[in-house]
């Protein structure tokens, strides 16, 4: 079905990054999988061609475009399976943080080397006891000064190991009542004494992606690296979640898109009992309807990517979207393996992939189970 969200002008710029991709992200996917990471010089060169921050205001260097114009990047990095490449997280989850809450001072510092690539970023958020439980964090940055000086531990941070800038949750006021009126955000270069990267850790899936532990060790950062004002972070933290699940259904969406044209066109190709796989009644119905659902939830999130674009508050629907997208992504990501038979099993063969990067989609971000309890709020069922 022809999709009428995207105008000609962000069809030229799918065209331009399709053909930047083809040329300097697909030649290196293997290599950063078998890394376990990125190469920040790729991350640089995509600045240079202005494929991050283009949202960004135009006086720090960015487009000054519309979320579609990163939603395009999103869908492009997720149709060729480039999942080390966190771009999203970074134009889109990291950088709204200083373009809406950061002082000028703030904007000026940080914002044009993360348009150029030569700063990477990243959000500091899970902690080895708290999950999905935010406002339960024990990691903490006292005032002394003109500085804070934190100490803690964070784990599961993506662009942990090659990231040089994070937006770090803390505690800021152990004794605020609810938890949650305790905490704060700091930005916190990765060159500060104190700051320490822990393990690049081994994960089930997305293997390109360097996902790690954070240490805090008597780290001082200026107290003027603080965003917004001291007790707000919880606060600003809820304001952006809306734009980061709805990034997660975006991918979620394309990632089904491509295990399942993968799929269809390998049971066209594969035969079984003297036919094709495709001829098999079995085979016909289950590609039927896991292609009625890519359908269906791509209509969904295309709405609410043009709700988003308009500034409307959608935060049941992007909850709706986070956990039904991702749901769907790990049956279909099952159902296509099984249709590949033993092959999907094989490394070699893109599905196998699909089927374990699926796995962790309906986790971060808010669990699944986090986004039903948001959902059941808005209905107003507490």
């Amino acid at each position: 079905m022809k999709r009428d969200l995207f105008s000609d002008e962000h069809e030229l710029f799918r065209a331009e990054f399709r053909r930047f991709a083809a040329a300097e992200i697909e030649p290196q996917i293997a290599r950063w999988n078998e890394a376990g990471r990125s190469d920040p010089a790729v991350w640089r060169r995509c600045g240079e061609a202005g494929f991050l921050g283009a949202c960004a205001p135009e006086e720090y260097g960015g487009a000054g475009g519309d979320f579609l114009f990163d939603a395009v990047i999103m869908e492009e990095l997720a149709r060729i399976r480039a999942h080390a490449l966190m771009l999203s997280l970074h134009s889109d989850i990291v950088m709204p943080y200083l373009i809406h809450y950061g002082s000028d001072e703030q904007k000026r510092r940080f914002l044009p080397g993360a348009i150029d690539g030569s700063t990477i970023l990243g959000i500091a958020m899970t902690e080895p006891g708290t999950g999905s439980d935010l406002a339960r964090i024990q990691t903490r940055a006292r005032r002394d000064g003109d500085e804070y000086v934190i100490d803690g531990a964070k784990t599961f941070i993506s662009n942990g190991q090659i990231g040089n800038l994070f937006a770090v949750v803390v505690r800021t006021d152990p004794e605020a009542e609810p938890p949650h009126r305790g905490i704060s955000l700091l930005l916190v270069e990765g060159d500060r004494p104190g700051f320490q990267r822990g393990r690049n850790l081994e994960k089930l899936g997305l293997k390109g992606q360097d996902t790690s532990e954070l240490f805090f060790q008597e780290c001082r950062v200026p107290a003027r690296n603080l965003l917004g004002q001291e007790g707000q972070g919880f606060k600003l933290l809820m304001q952006q979640l809306q734009q980061e699940r709805l990034v997660i259904g975006v991918q979620s969406i394309e990632s089904c898109k491509r295990s399942l044209d993968d799929t269809i066109a390998y049971v066209k190709e594969r035969s079984a009992f003297g036919q094709r796989i495709a001829g098999f009644q079995n085979t016909q119905f289950v590609l039927a309807e896991l292609a009625t659902e890519v359908e269906v939830g791509r209509a969904f999130v295309d709405k609410l990517m043009a709700a988003h674009v308009r500034g409307e508050r959608i935060v049941k629907e992007v909850s709706m979207a986070k956990w039904w997208t991702t749901d769907l992504q790990k049956r279909l990501s099952a159902e296509c393996l099984q249709l590949h038979g033993g092959y999907g099993f094989m490394a070699e063969y893109p599905i196998s992939g699909d089927y374990a990067d699926a796995a962790v989609q309906s986790i971060y971000a808010g669990s699944n189970e986090i986004m039903k309890v948001i959902i059941a709020r808005q209905l107003g069922l507490e």
